[in-house]
């Protein structure tokens, strides 16, 4: 999925550990009757699953019901508004779900089979740009049996299926309510989640009522939460600094994260805790370009870069050197790339373009966009500017755009060499080599990589034990650096921030790094 909603040092797998300063344990009473208000810079661009794509998912786990979906701890999809979900054939080709009894929507419809193919069928004919059509690349048609099963028959064998149906672009959406050629906007949600819209102001606030009628997994530990969305981080720090919210779950920057871990007099009462993420950034290198269409010029590039030094001089150690496209906490995850080039070499580097017969300094223009990856893309290119300059093997230029133009831009192979950002639909070493290869990369430069597409993937598409496909991602990995069309940079931590008296964070977050809000509750005092 395109990188979600300005995530600055974010991303996956989390596990908060918020503890007490009164009480560390709290009874049964204490964790309900209770509004829980937290803060995030992910603000909704839709609230249409047919939609999206981004940071709507967000709002839309808590108030919409997938099939499947991810409960915390999880390494695979679990039925939540399904009964059981099963592959019927050895050759991952037919997925067929039970539905739970007895479900409902708010506006009193039933959750049935025919509901679900209502659901899914909208995507695909409304195909909203920059929406989630494109997940269901390998569904052929919806079949029902009765009111309670569905069968999903592909047209290829795909075991990540399951995957994508547990994405919340794939949440369930009541037919009286939502149209079949057209996206719902009347600012409205009528869904079977564990909340209620309540209320929804765009780009300020959504409240969240407990959903009475709900039937799924989630064990809801409060009755409401109100979610207040900042344009910036800044206020959102000193809404918690003011107990005006009790969390936050998404946007600190590099800055106020170690100042919070500095643990100033005007932090006292706040805790921050770290987790390794799934967030990526990245390189993509034009080959049609004069310059980054050589392979020595692509690897000279792979062997200066220092990623210990752009991670600590930019991001304060709020990130972590990344040498994989496949990153540390998902299956499949490498070094190859540190495996390959070792530590940053100045003589290799120029041994690598000597030999080729490329004249130094090579002059090339790297490009990055402006207003969606955070305040901390610029310095990031100004450094990977000054270690390529300064062994005078390279002449660099920067260029920027705003992410509008700069995907315009990327689209239409302009670039030469540009910086991208990358946050998984699901938890797979799928997506994060899939989406990067073939005709239709999503970096717009197409990589034609015929044993990756034609053999590897669909070969790990058969195998539905996700843990026994190491073999052919491994493969995968070896063959992106051999190319270094795609140069991986760093891999996000996920920082949050909270009150000393809020608990059940230490679960609040799914293996999607999307907020599970029913999780959080105030603790009580002794």
């Amino acid at each position: 999925m395109f990188y979600r909603a300005s995530l600055q040092a974010t991303a996956a797998f989390a596990s908060l550990s918020l503890l007490a300063g009164c009480g560390l344990f709290s009874d049964s009473g204490s964790e309900t009757n209770q509004r829980i208000t937290v803060g995030t810079t992910s603000s909704p661009s839709t609230l249409d699953p047919a939609a999206a794509w981004d940071g709507s998912w967000e709002l839309m786990r808590n108030v919409f019901q997938t099939l499947v979906s991810f409960p915390t701890g999880a390494t695979s999809p679990e039925p939540d508004a399904a009964e059981s979900c099963e592959f019927t054939d050895m050759s991952s080709m037919a997925y067929r779900c039970t539905l739970r009894e007895g479900l409902r929507f708010s506006n009193g419809e039933k959750v049935d089979a025919e509901a679900v193919k209502y659901s899914v069928e909208r995507i695909l004919k409304i195909k909203a740009k920059s929406g989630p059509a494109g997940l269901l690349g390998s569904l052929d048609h919806v079949e029902t049996k009765g009111d309670d099963k569905v069968v999903f028959h592909l047209n290829k064998a795909d075991a990540t299926f399951p995957f994508i149906l547990a994405t919340p672009a794939m949440s369930l959406v009541a037919p009286g309510d939502y149209p079949a050629d057209k996206i719902r906007d009347d600012g409205k949600v009528t869904g079977s989640g564990p909340y209620l819209l309540d209320s929804y102001e765009a780009g300020n606030k959504a409240e969240l009522a407990k959903n009475p009628d709900y039937k799924g997994f989630a064990n809801r530990k409060n009755d409401a939460v109100t979610i207040r969305y900042f344009k910036d981080s800044a206020p959102m720090v000193d809404a918690l600094k003011k107990n005006e919210i009790d969390a936050t779950y998404r946007g600190l920057t590099a800055d106020e994260v170690v100042a919070l871990e500095d643990g100033k007099a005007d932090d006292k009462g706040l805790q921050i805790v770290e987790t390794v993420g799934a967030d990526i950034r990245f390189l993509v290198f034009n080959p049609e370009d004069p310059a980054a269409g050589k392979l020595a010029v692509r690897r000279a590039v792979a062997q200066l870069v220092d990623r210990d030094a752009l991670v600590a001089k930019v991001y304060q150690g709020t990130a972590e050197p990344l040498y994989s496209m496949v990153p540390k906490g998902i299956a499949g995850h490498a070094t190859s790339f540190f495996d390959s080039f070792g530590e940053p070499d100045r003589k290799k580097a120029a041994a690598l373009l000597d030999d080729a017969g490329v004249e130094t300094p090579v002059p090339m223009t790297f490009w990055f966009t402006t207003d969606r990856y955070g305040s901390s893309t610029a310095p990031e290119f100004a450094e990977l500017k000054r270690q390529l300059e300064k062994s005078g093997l390279f002449r660099i230029k920067l260029k920027s755009a705003p992410w509008t133009a700069f995907q315009e831009g990327f689209s239409k192979g302009e670039y030469p060499v540009f910086g991208r950002g990358w946050f998984p639909d699901f938890p797979d070493p799928d997506n994060f080599i899939a989406p990067f290869v073939g005709k239709d990369s999503v970096t717009g430069t197409p990589y034609l990589t015929d044993e990756i597409t034609k053999e590897l993937l669909p070969e790990s598409r058969e195998e539905s034990d996700r843990g026994a496909v190491s073999t052919q991602f491994k493969r995968a990995q070896e063959i992106l650096v051999e190319d270094v069309r795609l140069l991986p940079l760093w891999q996000g931590k996920l920082y949050v921030a909270a009150g000393d008296d809020i608990g059940g964070g230490e679960r609040a977050l799914d293996p999607q790094t999307v907020m599970q809000m029913w999780e959080l509750y105030r603790k009580a005092s002794w």
